[in-house]
């Protein structure tokens, strides 16, 4: 049962996602066009299995989604403007300052 998610979730879901960069791959490829997961493992580099666990993971944060192609399940963004998000993301993060990091960096691994 599908359910709307709360104005809290979405930003979560989002950065959930973003948090892996296997994932973040995952679904810049995906921007660019809909995928089997056997093709995405071996572009990516990564094992099938590995791939299902981050494909899954996308699925439930609504990112994602798989589209029924006879015996075989393509995969494709949920929607297309997250697409744009992702791209208005990039844009966003290359305006930082690069001289800067946030006083966390080294005791919680960010920036």
């Amino acid at each position: 049962m599908l359910t709307v998610a709360s104005d809290i979730e979405v930003p979560a879901r989002f950065g959930r996602a973003l948090a892996d960069p296997i994932r973040c791959r995952i679904l810049l490829a995906l921007r660019d066009a809909p995928a089997y997961p056997a093709d995405l493992a071996d572009a990516l580099g990564v094992s099938r299995t590995r791939l299902s666990n981050h494909l899954a993971c996308l699925r439930d944060c609504g990112l994602v989604v798989t589209v029924p192609d006879g015996r075989r399940a393509r995969y494709e963004l949920a929607d297309e403007r997250r697409g744009h998000a992702l791209d208005d993301l990039r844009i966003a993060v290359l305006a930082v300052e690069t001289d800067r990091t946030c006083p966390d960096a080294e005791t919680k691994g960010c920036c």
